[in-house]
């Protein structure tokens, strides 16, 4: 028998699913051309911080380990003029489903790119972009975008009642005179000001005096990535008397720990396991504890849900201790630091904010 008339068949066949393909297309957002979607991470900086983007990387990487994406990652470095046009072309590559990035210095950019990409899907963590549209951006509403922000006001509270608690009971060797505490923020606005507001409230709620607790921001053209500077303003707070100082600084707070290491004194890390992330062991055994904002849990969430099906676009996700959004570290050497009776207050404390029983004040 001929085998013309079956491979005419075939040929037809393959026709027709080929002429038909666009109106069963997937979502780009849950599907590339491969079967994997891909995530594009843009970073206004860059990586290396040892916490907040390196947080975000962490998830992406089990996102793309875990979920099967497809991952690239984009740094613009640290001079802000070339951050829109970064995101501009960026955006323009058709070689993503999935656009991420964070902090509120992008929520503009993010708001005018996405009406105008409105098949792709863009993630923003740290700050939501204007759904409003009032500021000129989001004239789609922002539909195709999913932001995620974090209660970084109740993870400062845990680390100022943290650091009373050890500086009243004189529980840290070296530094058993002294009572005040010291936090450095990049630069004084509403995200980093939450911290500030929120480990000042723990400080007093734990029994100690909002005036024993010194504040001071980096500043200057590079507030998140200046060392050098975030080493001097510890250094000066050590020497005013502070026996913990908490870096909100990303790359500047690397210096603080420097400074501790020079002054005996302590620290807190910021966002990641930063006894983990540091490579000195001196600068290691400074960190009592890191306050983490979970940016990489988030965003890997967030790739779960999109693959489900169930991601909300259009609106802002709030997220806290009671949803593991932040929280601290306890590992062995916070056991070895922090006695016993201050570590279950500071459990009782996390599960008042929890509960809602205490109320954090925030910055917003």
């Amino acid at each position: 028998m001929s085998r013309k008339p079956f491979a005419a068949i075939l040929l037809a066949a393959a026709l027709a699913l080929a002429a038909c393909g666009g109106s069963g297309a997937a979502d780009p957002a849950s599907s590339s051309g491969a079967g994997k979607p891909r995530i594009k991470f843009v970073i206004n900086g860059g990586l290396g911080d040892k916490s907040f983007f390196d947080s975000a990387y962490s998830g992406l990487q089990r996102v793309k380990n875990e979920l099967g994406y497809d991952l690239q990652v984009v740094e613009l470095g640290s001079d802000r003029t070339k951050w829109e046009p970064g995101f501009q072309d960026a955006a323009a590559d058709d070689d993503y489903d999935i656009f991420v990035a964070g902090t509120f210095d992008v929520t503009d950019y993010v708001g005018k790119l996405a009406p105008e990409y409105p098949d792709k899907k863009f993630w923003v963590f740290d700050a939501p972009v204007d759904y409003s549209g009032a500021n000129g951006a989001c004239s789609n509403k922002c539909a195709n975008v999913y932001s995620v922000t974090f209660k970084q006001n109740e993870g400062g509270y845990l680390a100022g009642y943290l650091a009373e608690k050890l500086v009243a009971a004189k529980a840290l060797p070296g530094a058993e005179s002294l009572t005040k505490v010291g936090v450095i923020g990049g630069v004084k606005i509403p995200v980093i000001e939450d911290f500030v507001v929120g480990y000042t409230a723990g400080f007093t709620a734990a029994g100690g005096k909002g005036a024993d607790v010194l504040v001071q921001y980096v500043g200057g053209d590079k507030p998140f990535g200046d060392p050098a500077k975030g080493k001097e303003i510890s250094t000066s707070m050590y020497g005013q008397g502070a026996a913990i100082v908490w870096p909100v600084a990303g790359l500047s707070g690397l210096g603080t720990f420097e400074a501790a290491v020079a002054s005996k004194r302590y620290t807190f890390g910021i966002d990641s396991d930063q006894r983990q992330t540091l490579t000195d062991q001196a600068q290691q055994d400074t960190v009592i504890t890191s306050i983490l904002k979970n940016v990489g849990t988030a965003l890997y969430k967030a790739a779960q849900a999109q693959g489900a099906g169930s991601l909300k676009y259009g609106a802002v996700a709030s997220i806290g201790l009671a949803d593991d959004g932040v929280g601290y570290v306890e590992d062995d050497h916070f056991k070895q630091v922090v006695p016993e009776a201050i570590r279950t207050q500071l459990q009782q404390a996390a599960g008042e904010v929890k509960s809602g029983s205490v109320q954090v004040p925030s910055a917003f």
